[in-house]
């Protein structure tokens, strides 16, 4: 226990020392980081990405074959599976509607004078949302493993798992192997994490000293209206649905998660961070594994209040820079194609992006009015991404603890 509250103290200090460094650099030696962003600040986030990444799909597919194969009845998958994506439908739809009533009370586009005619954003269109469900089902699951396509990697691991509930005693040895190897990762997750505080250095003191104090001076206003709804959303949806669902404390849970959290804001990466946060939730929470195998990863894939957020408050504050006003059918169209989109682009690169440029499309509002966001979207993702994981956890906790309850009744 000791050792895990050095390491979470250890990745803090490094997430406020790397800002500090970047900060300070960008502000009196802008020469001197051009030379050492490179060569120091970059290799130390870019190797800790990588070391993390490497164990994604390995542990993933483990671990929700061994979560499905756990809970053996398909019923109980099927009623956890419709609880889940429930929960993030109307999660998602309460993050966009915080963060447009913050932007429309606020208005952060007429806090300034932007740059109309120098804005420009260019993107590849996003797949439609029924080609996203049919492409769900893998053609190859080698080859989704190897491109890291997490939607089919969970649809084969369900499958693979059902498989070994129906066989029973006759793949107990398979299922034994399955469990050592997920017994391995989980000890490699231990092992990248010591690591975890000289990569969140490196990304972070990158990411602050690449932005520097003017483009978050010029974007103040916008980003506190993100941050406001971010830390609204968090409070009272997630600490809601942690004290009135799963009838735990929101501050135990916070606590104890917050060293995803901070791996997740240093990564910008919700896939990335599967591995820490599904030891945290697992260890810390007591949430069982078979139940944050398959919540967490389809999470990551698919819920994405903190980037719904994002959605939100920009496709309003880009309206208020073009001086246009959005009528009540327009902002709900906005809401309802954020969700849409939310499941709709799930793996596709740049996805927080391509997803506003759909918004965007919806209301008739111009698609290069995200360069006017651009530049500081990459501080602003860190902190969505730390929300996007607190939601997937709540919602796991939320499950398990309902779960637990209807296994109490019909003992």
């Amino acid at each position: 226990m000791k050792k895990k509250k050095g390491l979470t103290f250890k990745v803090i200090s490094a997430l406020i020392l790397g800002a500090i460094v970047g900060l300070l650099l960008n502000l009196f030696a802008p020469g001197v980081f051009d030379i050492v962003n490179p060569y120091v600040f970059v290799p130390l986030g870019q190797i800790f990405l990588a070391l993390i990444s490497m164990l994604v799909v390995p542990l993933v597919f483990l671990s929700l074959v061994l979560g499905v194969a756990g809970l053996g009845d398909p019923a109980k998958l099927g009623r956890i599976g419709v609880k889940t994506i429930t929960y993030f439908i109307v999660t998602t739809t309460i993050a966009i509607t915080i963060g447009m009533a913050l932007a429309a009370v606020i208005q952060p586009g007429l806090a300034g004078d932007f740059d109309l005619e120098g804005a420009s954003f260019e993107t590849e269109d996003a797949p439609p949302i029924s080609e996203t469900l049919l492409d769900i089902i893998p053609d190859n699951p080698l080859a989704a493993m190897t491109e890291g396509n997490m939607l089919q990697i969970i649809v084969f691991a369900v499958f693979v798992g059902l498989a070994l509930i129906a066989l029973g005693e006759k793949t107990r040895s398979l299922t034994n192997l399955i469990e050592q190897g997920n017994e391995v990762m989980m000890y490699l997750v231990g092992i990248v994490m010591k690591f975890a505080p000289y990569g969140t250095f490196g990304l972070i003191a990158t990411a602050v000293g690449s932005q520097g104090l003017s483009a978050m001076q010029a974007m103040g206003a916008y980003m506190l209206v993100i941050l406001g709804a971010l830390l609204i959303h968090s409070a009272f949806t997630y600490g809601g649905t942690v004290l009135f669902l799963a009838k735990k404390s929101p501050v135990w849970f916070f606590k104890e998660f917050f060293p995803a959290m901070t791996v997740a804001f240093s990564t910008s990466s919700s896939t990335g961070t599967l591995p820490v946060s599904m030891e945290v939730a697992q260890t810390k929470l007591k949430i069982p594994k078979s139940i944050s195998s398959f919540v967490q990863p389809l999470g990551a894939t698919i819920n994405m209040d903190g980037t719904a957020i994002m959605q939100g408050v920009a496709t309003l504050f880009i309206a208020q820079a073009y001086g246009l006003d959005l009528t009540i059918g327009e902002l709900a169209t906005v809401v309802l194609t954020a969700v849409l989109a939310s499941i709709g682009t799930a793996g596709v690169p740049g996805v927080g992006l391509i997803m506003l440029a759909m918004v965007l499309t919806s209301v008739g509002l111009p698609v290069e009015g995200i360069g006017l966001v651009i530049g500081i979207d990459r501080l602003l993702d860190m902190s969505r991404t730390a929300v996007n994981i607190s939601g997937d956890a709540a919602c796991a906790l939320y499950v398990a603890e309902t779960e637990k309850k209807r296994a109490m009744k019909k003992a």
